[in-house]
């Protein structure tokens, strides 16, 4: 955690100017971008100062959403995904429009109503070199296989095997296909590549 500064103290919260909205460390928030045409920013606050003019500040690690990043918005990148960056940053807190919940990816698909200020994060992003952690993961489309939502939702991993590349069928890994029964259902069939 960063040391404060002479002349500022760390503060335990923040009300959010005109609301009743209390932030605090570790919270997730949207900020105010300068060009209003854009989405708001999605960042984690990390640390709350007051200097002695009563100006607070917040250290913030940013989120980053897939069009954002050096290899841009891919196929199988969702609309409310974000990449949780090594970019850190000091903004006014005045810039705080509201808060938000960015999620994991296997919370945020158990979800019964995804609001408005509900996100997802599956990645780590390296904003100088654009590398992400972990550099894979796996990408499922229940509808290829002929599954509902709620059925993939049970399974804990697949990989469609209409959609991956051909790097991704030569890895050994566990997946599922599924099949219909001849009651109509689907059946998932586990198997090993």
């Amino acid at each position: 955690m960063a040391k404060t500064r002479p002349g500022r103290k760390d503060v335990d919260s923040y009300t959010i100017r005109g609301t009743n909205k209390i932030v605090r460390a570790g919270d997730c928030v949207l900020m105010r971008p300068s060009d209003t045409s854009k989405p708001p920013y999605v960042a984690r606050v990390e640390m709350i100062e007051q200097d002695n003019r009563n100006n607070v500040k917040v250290r913030v690690r940013w989120y980053y959403r897939p069009e954002e990043s050096i290899g841009g918005r891919r196929q199988f990148h969702g609309a409310k995904e974000l990449f949780l960056s090594d970019h850190y940053d000091v903004q006014s807190a005045h810039t705080i429009e509201g808060k938000c919940v960015v999620h994991s990816f296997k919370n945020y698909t158990k979800l019964e109503n995804v609001g408005a200020e509900d996100y997802y994060c599956r990645f780590e992003y390296k904003a100088a070199s654009g590398a992400f952690t972990p550099d894979r993961v796996a990408v499922y489309h229940p509808a290829c296989m002929g599954m509902t939502i709620e059925e993939a939702k049970k399974l804990d991993h697949f990989v469609c095997s209409e959609c991956s590349s051909d790097d991704d069928m030569k890895k050994p890994q566990a997946t599922f296909s599924a099949s219909l029964g001849a009651d109509g259902k689907v059946e998932p069939k586990r198997r090993k590549r």
